[in-house]
């Protein structure tokens, strides 16, 4: 089978961000987003920028593609003041996160769709648990030969980019004791989770017939690694991060993925060979970077040298600078310190379980930090907005 890798301009960037329909009064999930689509092609019939996905719980919103990232990010901001007036109507706030703290999968409901509703029938029960929230990211790659060494160079660097986004702590109502359990749900699915490494385009194209000719799948759309081509839009798509609860770590994620890719193309600009891991390192790292998040140590090299991630990061910041600089993004690169040091995604969500014991706080958090659209410290959230104010005149309560 030939697979045909669409035309585009290097660097170029594109973002998808799923977002949660939360009730305003119970704080959990709820399944209006066919009427939230719905009322916004009504109101803005050229929409192109707000879109269903998978449960009826979630809208995405997506930017243009575009040459920087602080475009893509006015292209989101557009797309959520198109939601906002709706589901504000509907007594409905937004959130992010890759998972939600409490919500039952068991009660969630599939968009009405053959697609969603035959992943379901295959998949059955792992098919039903895919209450998951992901921030993708997709970089244009302008020449096919270049697009598996890239791909095998970002995949060198999965569980960093995994641990510095997780945000999915907990599952149905439990501390999973994981930073990043989306991962470890998504997995379930038989086409998801680590990528394959191929050395060359037709060691792709043999393993998508292989998998066509035996039913596996229908579209090479249907393949769900974490980092993957994107044949139909001649890009590297980024898949591995939660979805953040902020538009400042959406930039900082996507200016990360795009200085890689432009990184990883110098180099072999230059007829340098990229560094890759292999797979039973790619695997552990994965591992690793779901179960300890910020406190993991990650395998760098194919050596098996290890680092913390939060020791190797400011060199590694260092190393994507020029390529930053000259895309436009170096200021989001360079704001993963900051958001660090504040805690990421998972560790901003345990400080507030942690102070409150109730996964409604957490939702509320998750909430403010959507309308903040940065980090906000879950201390002072707790001590100035929960106990004393409420939020939108709402209390604290245990479950």
């Amino acid at each position: 089978m030939s697979i045909k890798f669409s035309r585009s301009e290097r660097s170029t960037i594109g973002i998808e961000w799923e977002l949660q329909l939360i009730d305003k009064d119970s704080f959990d999930l709820r399944q209006c987003a066919s009427a939230v689509i719905e009322e916004v092609e009504c109101l803005h019939p050229q929409n192109s920028l707000v879109h269903r996905e998978m449960l009826l719980n979630t809208v995405e919103v997506i930017s243009r593609p575009r040459r920087n990232v602080r475009d893509c990010v006015m292209d989101l901001t557009e797309g959520i003041n198109l939601v906002r007036p709706v589901t504000s109507a509907l007594r409905v706030e937004l959130a992010a996160a890759g998972s939600h703290p409490f919500a039952n999968p068991s009660y969630q409901q599939v968009t009405d769709s053959k697609r969603y509703e035959e992943l379901v029938n295959r998949t059955q029960y792992w098919g039903r648990q895919m209450l998951l929230f992901g921030t993708h990211v997709h970089v244009g790659v302008e020449d096919r030969d270049k697009v598996l060494p890239i791909q095998n160079y970002l995949t060198s660097k999965l569980g960093h980019i995994q641990a510095l986004f997780a945000s999915s702590p907990y599952w149905a109502g439990v501390d999973t004791g994981y930073c990043d359990n989306r991962a470890m749900v998504f997995q379930q699915l038989p086409t998801a989770g680590k990528p394959y490494q191929f050395e060359t385009w037709e060691e792709l194209e043999d393993f998508t017939s292989g998998m066509l000719k035996t039913g596996v799948i229908d579209s090479f759309d249907q393949v769900r690694w974490d980092i993957r081509p994107s044949p139909k839009f001649g890009t590297i798509e980024a898949r591995v991060a939660d979805a953040s609860s902020t538009l400042k770590e959406v930039a900082a994620c996507a200016a990360l993925t795009q200085a890689l890719v432009e990184t990883a193309s110098r180099q072999l600009d230059a007829g340098k060979e990229l560094p890759v891991l292999p797979d039973w390192f790619v695997r552990e790292n994965r591992w690793r970077a779901a179960r300890y998040g910020m406190e993991a140590i990650l395998i760098e090299d194919a050596e098996g040298e290890e680092e913390l991630l939060t020791d190797s990061l400011p060199a590694w910041l260092e190393e994507l600078s020029p390529a930053a600089e000259d895309l436009g993004c170096a200021e989001e690169l360079w704001s993963l310190l900051d958001i660090v040091k504040l805690g990421v995604g998972y560790q901003r969500q345990r400080t507030i379980f942690e102070r409150t014991n109730s996964y409604e706080a957490v939702v509320a958090f998750l909430v403010a930090e959507m309308e903040a659209g940065e980090p906000l410290d879950p201390a002072h959230f707790v001590d100035k907005s929960l106990h004393k104010s409420g939020v939108k005149g709402w209390k604290v309560r245990a479950r």
